[in-house]
């Protein structure tokens, strides 16, 4: 993945005077469209299960032997870091987690995602829905990547067990975030592992992300074995 990240290197000079230059060149501006065919490319040729044609789902949404999963990517810049650290912006065709939102003027607000906790409930096709996240933070001036990690999002079904640490607040009201700087470990599991998994991180960012991003280069080091 890294790898594909790095193919824009060669042909900088042919791209770099249209990229973030005025809202004509908005879409060719935005890094996730370059991240975007390189995670998708490298999912679909591995032929991870059965691509689903289904128009509800995320962009990617595929059926495996027990499970139907949904992967989506965000792509942060890191002068809005928090949107990677403590909660990504999720949308209601990418998870199943139907619960109860906390505002910060401590009111409750319902979310209603439009994904099922399992497809075919009930049935003899009965599969679980998972719902995974690829994060990627870069620097928008020069397209380094920080930090690129994998998220895993509870099902709907564990709501009743993590109730509202899993969901907060989106910038409109019909939005949401999966609060993932609180709900970042399989609390049900044997020895509670992490629901992050960290691809890589860049230890030549400043020091004042590195202290924002603490619980991240934490689980980097710890599966690197540093």
């Amino acid at each position: 993945m890294f790898l594909g990240f790095k193919t824009k290197e060669k042909i900088k000079k042919d791209w770099i005077d249209f990229y973030g230059k005025n809202n004509e060149n908005k879409q060719i501006s935005d890094f996730a469209v370059g991240a975007e065919r390189i995670v998708y490319a490298l999912l679909n040729g591995k032929g991870i299960g059965q691509p689903n044609s289904a128009p509800v789902g995320s962009d990617l949404f595929f059926e495996i032997d027990d499970a139907y999963i949904h992967i989506d990517m965000k792509t942060v810049q890191k002068e809005n870091i928090n949107d990677f650290a403590k909660a990504i912006t999720i949308g209601k065709n990418q998870n199943s987690y139907k619960g109860e939102i906390k505002t910060d003027k401590d009111e409750k607000r319902e979310y209603v995602p439009s994904l099922p906790t399992y497809y075919n409930k009930g049935g003899l096709l009965e599969k679980i829905c998972l719902s995974y996240f690829i994060t990627i933070l870069y620097d928008r001036d020069d397209l380094n990547i920080l930090v690129i990690a994998i998220n895993s999002m509870p099902n709907g079904e564990l709501e009743k067990h993590y109730k509202t640490r899993v969901l907060k607040p989106g910038k409109n009201k019909d939005k949401a975030r999966f609060n993932i700087s609180e709900v970042n470990k399989f609390e049900l599991l044997k020895n509670k592992p992490s629901r992050i998994k960290v691809v890589y991180f860049n230890e030549s960012m400043e020091e004042k992300l590195k202290k924002k991003l603490t619980l991240f280069k934490s689980i980097y080091n710890e599966e690197k074995n540093i």
